[in-house]
């Protein structure tokens, strides 16, 4: 899975310049942006994997189960609807579950056996579980170095009149 922080983004957030801080900052945002945006299609289409082998061993109609599916994955869910951003389905993480989905043959999840379609939705949640684990890690870096925003502008070290000049 291509992360593309570097090393500079581990440094103690108390060393950095306040621009460092804040940009680091925005990047990370910016790249969570993505991650969220790859989290949230591969939880969809894990979803519909599932939902096919529902119907599947129901022998009944889920249409309406598919619609929920995708309101709740497309509306970024209950917890935390995604900050705007643009086109996101060029990034790599993108490409690599775009690439996991075509192997193993998501177009034609209708045709695939039982066999298929349990490997096509242990490939999909394997990559999700990467992608989970790289953003709560991200999660952790972004709330240490908020922190020490709000540290610096409490304790007086950075002017909260600056961030109007941003």
């Amino acid at each position: 899975m291509s992360d593309e922080t570097n090393p500079g983004d581990s440094a103690d957030p108390a060393t950095l310049s306040l621009d460092d801080l804040r940009s680091k900052r925005s990047e990370m945002q910016q790249r969570d942006d993505v991650v969220s945006y790859a989290r949230r299609v591969a939880q969809a289409r894990l979803d519909l994997v599932r939902t096919e082998l529902a119907r599947r061993n129901s022998g009944g109609d889920v249409s309406e189960e598919v619609t929920d599916v995708l309101s709740q994955h497309l509306t970024g869910g209950p917890a935390r609807p995604p900050r705007p951003a643009e086109d996101l389905s060029d990034d790599a993480l993108s490409l690599e579950l775009d690439a996991i989905c075509s192997e193993h043959h998501y177009g034609r999840v209708e045709d695939l056996d039982e066999v298929e379609l349990g490997e096509l939705a242990e490939a999909i949640e394997s990559f999700e579980q990467r992608v989970s684990q790289d953003r709560r890690a991200r999660f952790d870096r972004l709330d240490a170095l908020s922190a020490e925003l709000v540290r610096r502008y409490r304790d007086g070290e950075a002017d909260v009149d600056s961030l109007l000049d941003d």
